[in-house]
């Protein structure tokens, strides 16, 4: 049997390494002519992404690029401590969750999906795909095509593939917020390394972490209307700090800032899987980075799909068992990281209100306990 895997993203090497240990070839086709290296700034990957990464036998080398970030303390931005919670909980060989450069995860993966035997497809944009039924024919806009057993669709939140299999699939929701990020060496800011700051500030909301080297790994949630883009993203961005008690807005000052990203993410898709075609990870479910779960659950889902396909009669079988399994728990995550990105683009008055329930909805709603459903589900091969 042979997929097809559409995108090579962070998604895209982890299902295609999966697929090969469940015996099942996979060739990896990638929209864009060079890969994805040099594409956003940095991202957590939860322990219980790390834990389907250790099913794959390939966490180290993940780890090996990344810092550890076990903690979050909340702030307010007149600088009361509101309260502290777990990123993630510690597996039992002692893993915590990290924080790791996109560029170094999309070139770890891609690196190690290769090293086992992967072949990647470069400047293989999808435009259609056919399904014969009994096989599958991806179209790419180059005019070439490529034919296999199965088609996986990793090609992220705009995801085309999404659009072919049910025209009437929801579209990206817009969350309100823009998206920054940088690293400043050297910074002097405050600051145990492996926890995050996080701040729910006067007018927008700013996170930093300190690394062991000293530098100071920032970002920021910046409401606003979409589309509304000013020339000089920095001026704004320090204004929307000034007046918050910490050092956010000179470190801003000091970073060489980024044009930001708007935040999406998806309603509930009705159609994952329809034929030899099927959605993963963003493409089905993706999530605001405000759960830190967007890498996470795409690697989980490279696992289960894997083990779903050797462990069933066929591939409508192993579809169906990957979407009951899969889809509560997902969107459970969407809506959960929907909520705390609502609460960053709190109105003056919300925002009151929202500072003064933080500690109570921290030791309720954020301890270990409570989300212990979102950390300590590890899938196995």
């Amino acid at each position: 049997m042979k997929a097809l895997v559409i995108g090579c993203g962070i998604g895209g090497p982890v299902t295609a390494m999966a697929l090969r240990e469940a015996g099942i070839d996979a060739e990896i086709f990638e929209a864009y002519g060079q890969s994805a290296e040099n594409v956003g700034s940095f991202l957590n990957v939860a322990s219980n992404g790390l834990a389907a990464l250790r099913a794959l036998g390939a966490h180290h080398q993940v780890l090996a690029t990344a810092i550890p970030t076990p903690r979050m303390v909340m702030w307010s931005g007149s600088g009361k401590r509101l309260g502290e919670v777990a990123n993630g909980l510690r597996l039992d060989d002692g893993t915590v969750s990290h924080t790791v450069l996109r560029s170094d995860l999309y070139r770890t993966v891609r690196k190690e999906a290769e090293k086992r035997g992967v072949r990647i497809a470069p400047g293989k944009r999808m435009i259609s795909y056919e399904d014969t039924g009994s096989q599958v024919t991806a179209r790419f806009e180059d005019g070439t095509t490529a034919t296999g057993d199965l088609l996986v669709a990793c090609d992220g939140i705009h995801s085309r593939t999404r659009a072919l299999l049910d025209p009437h699939a929801p579209r990206p929701r817009y969350s309100g917020l823009y998206s920054f990020g940088g690293i400043v060496e050297d910074a002097g800011m405050p600051g145990e390394p492996g926890v995050y700051n996080m701040v729910f500030g006067k007018r927008a909301f700013f996170g930093w972490t300190v690394a062991n080297s000293g530098a100071t790994w920032w970002f920021a949630n910046l409401p606003g209307r979409l589309g509304d883009v000013p020339d000089d993203w920095k001026p704004v961005l320090v204004k929307a700090f000034e007046d918050d008690a910490n050092g956010s807005a000179d470190l801003i000052r000091r970073s060489a800032v980024e044009p930001g990203l708007p935040v999406h993410d998806l309603p509930p898709v009705p159609v994952w899987h329809r034929g030899r075609v099927l959605l993963t990870g963003d493409a089905a479910h993706a999530t605001s980075p405000s759960s830190g779960q967007g890498a996470s659950l795409a690697i989980e889902d490279a696992v289960v799909l894997a083990r779903c396909l050797r462990e069933s009669g066929g591939h409508e079988e192993a579809f169906r068992r990957f979407e009951a399994e899969r889809r509560p728990r997902v969107e459970r995550v969407v809506a959960y990281s929907r909520t705390i990105s609502n609460s960053k683009a709190a109105g003056p008055v919300a925002r009151v209100f929202r500072d003064l329930m933080m500690p109570i909805f921290l030791r309720r709603s954020a301890s270990q306990e409570s989300l212990a459903w979102m950390y300590r589900y590890q899938p196995s091969l």
